[in-house]
This record gives structure tokens, C-alpha cells and sequence, in this order.
């Protein structure tokens, strides 16, 4: 089911929706046309959107750090103030209207993407927009990419939906927007490009490119006709290699970078859980506490740290853009670097981790440039003529945290080029942000600071997609049954006919007694040819033989498969039967995984569709229960479905959670011990719920 805008919630938008859908029903345009078209109206929306959040930005700081403290004759409490009160207005304003527009903003985006076909609400972009403008504005460490991207991906999706557009349309159009947002906000347009299809869409196509690049670049002409085409930081001249052994240190950075990056990503979350645990504060006063705690930690560390006080806004205050051209041009001291490093990241932690709203771009950044102003320094004083100037090393160090913290190479490296205009230190800047990646991905367990978030939520995706949600949908289901096998004694003459007439890259291969002997594929014939190989060698010598193979069984679920093939990049895996592992009853493809994923997503959909009409026919007395299933239970062994026939009517079944997992239940699902059953259903049925599912001694029903 898709999940369009609500007419009852925005008539205006619906009346348009209809003037629009006739408009194009009677012009009749080329598909190319209206992606183009709508593409270059969100880039445009877009561009305007950052043009207008950077001046309520510039507004708000300039009332909180200039305008109160000229007011008050420069006193020094506003610092402590000034981020709280920027709290208690976004605070109740996220809690009231869009929760969605709470923290950073791109795992939301991202689970749009993956879960409701890019669908987001409009009224995400509105409140997105003055929340964080707010938050930055008065002192929330945070940066301006995250809301903008947001903002930019609210703007696609909405005008996707009053076209009503395909999902895959409507994905598309969030792709441009969150281009465009990052275009804008940067003066960026290609890493806006790359940052769309590398972490929003995760995957590269020739028909996302176009689009994508012509709302980037729209937004970023919009903003650079506006306010300049300056770029984001200076830096003071070129940077270079100055010795091949400078491979070496920009290794020992790149290491740094990850462990920095680790940190950030680690302590974000232990500050959002802290804040959601607590029972004392409600959640829409909590970004109030977080901001002043911020101005606490700022009116105290120039006591601490006294080379680090300050004329008006505080160093670790909003995105921190002053300290990383002073780090760019070398300025910054050893301690200094270090200090305001792991200062920022406390400053974050408390703007995001208590509810604020903005990004974690600029604050990945900020942390390292200074990591690596430190090391430039420290440097110099080791190895003496064999180093680049510090500033080199900050520049280099921004990037490889980003890309340690969003494990975004690619991003981060055209990103470095677009935000400095320096090409000439591409060597050393590539190679420690790909070092950064690889070892934090390693540390983080593959989780980037975006997918993290999802995850702890359940959402764990793969390329753009939510892989959780395959394991709702067996293999049976979606193997093909019907598809054609080689036998063991065709040779390769015959294997060259059978490729040339079959549209398939890869055949199961079956002995003479119908039993599966291995598989063969189209690159196993181009190596046999490429050896000179006879042209009566039979397939059993270039094929992979049963041994040597990975299979899938009829009932796993489609995410185990996936994870099982995406290793070794298999594009396909014979189904065996579990009774006898050498009879095969299908292939699963690629192809038949996508389809899966499709599928799973209308089972969801359908889900979510059928909670909502039982929730508008019960408003009141319907709850969600959780049951958790025990050896002794009596539904243990059983399929849903059998359940099911004795559970009230007025019951949905919602998800099952099993081994760290969570899957969409259907009628032949097998419940196991260990189950923590989800139901939606009315208050007064609970008993009987518990009854048909739990033995006579077991929990009783939640009050």
C-alpha cells in the first residue's frame, strides 16, 4: 500500500495533486521529460530552501551570541542560557509535529527510502527547517548538511507524491533533493551527486545519475547566485607530498581517524540512550537539559584551558567553521587541536543525544581537522624537512573522520577537493581515508554513524535496502522451479550453445542419475576458452562441483541467502531439498532476491494497512501486546496459521522477533521458543490471546 499524502491533512496539496495529474494526463510528456522537469523543481526548491535556512540560521545566531549579549552589557551568563532556551523552543516542536526531525535527519531519510518507498511527510521539511535552525542558531554543536538534506529529500518525496509517482520514482526524487541539499550547503555539487547514490540511494545507476545531477547543480547555482561561490574553508596554499615517507605517517592518521571516528559514533549513541533511559525529564524538555549542559561545558573550559577563550560564540559552539580554517592554516597549537577535539565531541553528544536537531557532518569535520593539526604538529618536531605543513594533515584528517564515522569513501574524498579547491594532495588524502574506512568499518562492525541508527531500531540495510525485512519471505516462494540444467556430459561446444540460446550466466549441472553435481557459469566457459582448452573437455572439469558449493534450502528465509551469496558476490544458488542435500528443486537468482524484497515490502505495507483500519475502527481499547513463548507453551511447534484459527478476530499478528532478528509472520511460520510474539489487538481480547498462545501457568497479560 503507498502511503501518499494525506488529502484530509493537506487538502491544499490534494487539490493540486489533481489540477497537476490532469495537467500531465493531457500533455502527455516523455517520461525523460518529467524527470528532468521534476528534478530541476526540487533542485531549484532545494537551493531556495538552503538559501532561506542559512539566513534564519545567520538571524537566530546573531540575536543569541550578538544582539543579548550587547543588551545585557556583556555579561557571560547568556552562554549558559541561550542553547537551553534553542532547546525548549525545538524540543516541543519536534515532539508535537514531526518526530522524524529529531536528530541528524540522513537515517530517516535512508529509512524512507528503504521502508515507504521514499514516501516522507511535508510537514517534515517545515518543522526539519525550524528546529535546527534554532538549534544551530543558539549554540547546538551540530552542522547545517544533515537538515538540509532532510529538508531537500522532504521537497522530492512531496512532489513525487502529489504526482503520484512510483516508489521507485519517488526514491529517485529524495535522491535530488538530498543532492541538492548537500550541493547548497557546501558549494559542492559533485559530492552531492556521489553523497546521494553512495549513501542515500547506496547504489549507482545510469538512470539516477542524470537526475541527480542536474538538482544538484541547481541548488548549488541558486546558492552560489545568492550568497557567492566562495569556498566553505580556506586554505591558505596548496598542499603537496613532501616525501614518499609521508605514506607512512598519513597511515598512522588514517588509523587515528578511525579510532576518533569509533569514538564519535559510540559515544553519540551511549548519549541518546542515556537521555531516552532516564526517567526524570520528558522528552520534549530533554533538548532544553542537553543545551544547558552545552553551555555549561562552554562557560567552564576557558577556566580550564585558558588559550582557549573566546570573544562571542564559543569554538565548539554550532559547526565549528572558524576553528577548522585556523586548524587549515596551521594556527592551531597541539593542545589546542586536542582539546577542542574531544570537546566537540562531547558538545554533540549533548545536542543530539538529548533530542536537538542538526547534522553530524560539520562536527566529523571539526574533530578531524583538529586530529589532524595535532598530528601535522607533533610531526614537525619528529621528522624535521620530511613532512607538509600541518595544515595538510588537518585537511587530510577531515576527511578520513567523516569517512570513518559515514563510511563514504568516495564522498569524502571529492567532498575534501569541492570544499578546498586543492587537487595536489590526492595520494595521501586517498589512501588515509580509504585506511579510515576500512579499519572502522572493522570496529563499528560494518555500522556507519547513519546505518547505526537504523539498526538499533531493527532496520538493517544493504545497498539502500532494509534487509530484515527479506526474512519474511522463504525461498520457495521466489525460486525459479522450471530452469534449465546441464548435464555432467555435455561438453564445451554444447555449453557455448546452451549460453548462446539461454539468456541465463549460470546453469546447475546434473549427473546422469538426476542428482545435482555442481554448477557452471558463463565465466567458467570464457577461462576455458581463454586456456585453449579441448573443445570436447566436458563441463565436470570447469565447473564447481557439489563440494565446493554453496546452496540454499527451500525454507530459508531470503535474507539468510542474501548474506550468504553477497561474500562471493554469487549472482545465483542451486535449492536443495533438506532430505536429501543432492536434490535439486530450484535456482534463486539475483533477479528472484529483488523480486523477494518487493514482496516483502506489500507484505509489510499490507501489515501497516491492516493495523491502521483496525486502529480507525477501534480508536479507543486497541494496544499492542508482546508475547514471549516458552518451551511449554502449547503454540510451540505450530504455524501461524493453525494459531491463528484460535485467536479473537480482532487480532493482527505484527512481527516475530527471533535471534536478534525481526520477521513479518505468515501462515506457515513455525513458532519457536524464544519467539517474542508482536499482536495489535483490543484491550478486552488480551486474555484470550495469552490463553491460545501461553501454557496455564505462564505471564499473565500486561496490565
Amino acid at each position: 500500500m503507498r502511503e501518499d499524502v494525506d488529502h484530509h491533512e493537506f487538502p491544499s496539496l490534494h487539490a493540486v495533486a489533481l489540477k497537476l495529474g490532469k495537467w500531465l494526463d493531457r500533455l502527455q510528456p516523455s517520461a525523460e521529460v518529467v524527470a528532468l522537469g521534476t528534478s530541476l523543481i526540487v533542485g531549484l526548491g532545494t537551493g531556495l530552501s538552503a538559501v532561506g535556512f542559512n539566513l534564519l540560521i545567520q538571524f537566530v545566531t546573531r540575536a543569541s551570541f550578538e544582539w543579548l549579549p550587547n543588551a545585557v552589557g556583556g555579561a557571560r551568563w547568556p552562554i549558559i542560557v541561550v542553547p537551553a532556551v534553542g532547546g525548549l523552543i525545538a524540543g516541543p516542536l519536534i515532539y508535537n509535529f514531526a518526530r522524524e526531525a529529531k536528530g541528524h535527519g540522513v537515517p530517516e531519510v535512508m529509512q524512507a527510502m528503504a521502508l515507504r518507498g521514499g514516501r516522507i511527510r511535508p510537514i517534515v521539511a517545515v518543522i526539519k527547517a525550524l528546529a535546527s535552525s534554532v538549534t544551530i542558531g543558539t549554540g547546538g554543536s551540530v552542522g547545517r548538511e544533515g537538515p538540509i538534506v532532510q529538508i531537500g529529500a522532504a521537497l522530492g518525496s512531496t512532489l513525487g507524491q502529489i504526482f503520484h509517482f512510483s516508489d521507485d520514482r519517488i526514491r529517485n526524487l529524495v535522491a535530488c533533493g538530498a543532492a541538492g541539499g548537500i550541493a547548497a550547503t557546501f558549494n559542492a555539487p559533485i559530492a552531492g551527486v556521489v553523497f546521494a547514490l553512495e549513501i542515500i540511494l547506496g547504489e549507482l545507476t545510469a538512470g539516477h545519475v542524470g537526475t541527480v545531477v542536474v538538482s544538484a547543480v541547481t541548488a548549488s547555482a541558486v546558492m552560489r547566485a545568492v550568497l557567492g561561490a566562495e569556498f566553505a574553508f580556506a586554505v591558505p596554499h596548496p598542499y603537496e607530498l613532501e616525501s614518499p615517507v609521508e605514506f607512512i605517517f598519513y597511515a598512522v592518521l588514517g588509523v587515528l581517524s578511525a579510532f576518533v571516528a569509533y569514538a564519535f559514533v559510540r559515544t553519540l549513541y551511549a548519549a541518546e540512550d542515556f537521555f531516552e533511559k532516564q526517567p526524570l525529564v520528558p522528552e520534549w524538555l530533554q533538548p532544553a537539559v542537553g543545551g544547558l549542559l552545552l553551555g555549561g561545558v562552554a562557560l567552564a573550559y576557558p577556566l580550564l584551558f585558558p588559550d582557549l577563550a573566546y570573544q562571542g560564540m564559543p569554538q565548539v559552539f554550532g559547526g565549528g567553521y572558524p576553528p577548522i580554517t585556523a586548524a587549515l592554516a596551521g594556527q592551531e597549537a597541539i593542545h589546542i587541536a586536542l582539546v577542542l577535539m574531544v570537546l566537540k565531541m562531547i558538545a554533540t553528544n549533548l545536542t543530539l543525544g538529548s533530542g536537538g536537531s542538526g547534522g553530524v557532518f560539520a562536527p566529523a569535520l571539526f574533530m578531524g581537522a583538529m586530529l589532524g593539526a595535532a598530528t601535522g604538529h607533533v610531526l614537525e618536531i619528529l621528522f624535521p624537512g620530511l613532512t607538509a605543513p600541518a595544515g595538510a594533515y588537518a585537511l587530510v584528517g577531515m576527511g578520513a573522520v567523516f569517512a570513518g564515522s559515514a563510511h563514504a569513501p568516495i564522498t569524502a574524498v571529492v567532498m575534501l577537493f569541492e570544499l578546498t579547491g586543492d587537487y595536489r594532495i590526492i595520494l595521501p588524502l586517498m589512501l588515509t581515508i580509504v585506511i579510515a574506512t576500512v579499519v572502522a568499518r572493522t570496529l563499528l562492525n560494518d555500522e556507519s554513524i547513519y546505518t547505526l541508527k537504523l539498526s538499533r531500531r531493527g532496520i538493517h540495510l544493504q545497498r539502500g535496502r532494509d534487509v530484515d525485512v527479506l526474512e519474511s519471505v522463504r525461498v520457495d516462494e521466489i525460486m525459479t522451479q522450471d530452469d534449465y540444467a546441464v548435464s555432467t556430459d555435455q561438453t564445451l561446444v554444447d555449453l557455448s550453445e546452451t549460453f548462446s540460446h539461454q539468456r541465463h550466466h549460470g546453469f546447475p549441472v546434473i549427473d546422469k542419475h538426476g542428482r545435482l553435481w555442481g554448477v557452471v557459469t558463463i565465466t567458467d566457459l570464457e577461462r576455458a576458452i581463454a586456456a585453449n582448452k579441448g573443445r570436447r573437455t566436458p563441463v565436470t572439469e570447469i565447473g564447481t562441483p557439489y563440494d565446493r558449493l554453496l546452496v540454499a534450502f527451500p525454507d530459508d528465509p531470503v535474507g539468510v541467502v542474501l548474506r550468504r551469496m553477497s561474500p562471493r558476490g554469487l549472482g545465483r544458488l542451486p535449492v536443495v531439498s533438506r532430505d536429501d542435500p543432492h536434490h535439486l528443486v530450484g535456482v534463486v537468482r539475483r533477479a528472484d532476491v529483488i523480486r523477494a524484497y518487493n514482496v516483502a515490502l506489500a507484505r509489510r505495507s499490507e501489515l501497516a494497512h491492516r493495523t491502521r483500519r483496525m486502529q480507525r475502527r477501534h480508536v479507543d481499547g486497541t494496544e499492542f501486546i508482546e508475547v514471549e513463548l516458552d518451551n511449554q507453551d502449547p503454540a510451540i511447534g505450530k504455524p501461524v496459521g493453525e494459531v491463528a484459527k484460535e485467536m479473537p478476530d480482532d487480532c493482527i499478528l505484527v512481527s516475530i522477533h527471533r535471534d536478534g532478528g525481526t520477521l513479518i509472520p505468515h501462515g506457515d511460520t513455525i513458532l519457536r521458543a524464544g519467539d517474542r510474539v508482536t499482536a495489535f489487538i483490543r484491550s478486552e481480547y488480551a486474555t484470550r490471546l495469552f490463553d491460545c498462545m501461553k501454557s496455564p501457568g505462564g505471564d499473565p497479560p500486561p496490565e
